[in-house]
């Protein structure tokens, strides 16, 4: 296993790690936690992506993060219940 797949593998299992912890309500689906382990590892996955210039999971995690910031942004603006 090299650098870039290490770095990948980080980014890959944040974003996977988010999505179990989701999926058994262990957190929210609109919350700080889910969104800053999507941006984190999805940022992260499109850095490793770049290093081996791999354009359809470039576009993919790039994407991801951003629509991961736009979602925590109207979380974090949003009125609390």
């Amino acid at each position: 296993m090299n650098v870039n797949d290490i770095i990948g593998t980080i980014g890959v299992g944040m974003v996977l790690v988010a999505y179990f912890l989701n999926i058994f309500y262990l957190i929210r689906k609109d919350g700080i936690l889910f969104y800053s382990l999507n941006i984190i590892g999805g940022a992260i996955s499109c850095y490793a992506s770049i290093l081996i210039m791999f354009w359809p999971f470039i576009i993919l995690e790039g994407i991801w993060t951003i629509v991961s910031i736009a979602g925590l942004i109207k979380s974090i603006k949003k009125p609390q219940d």
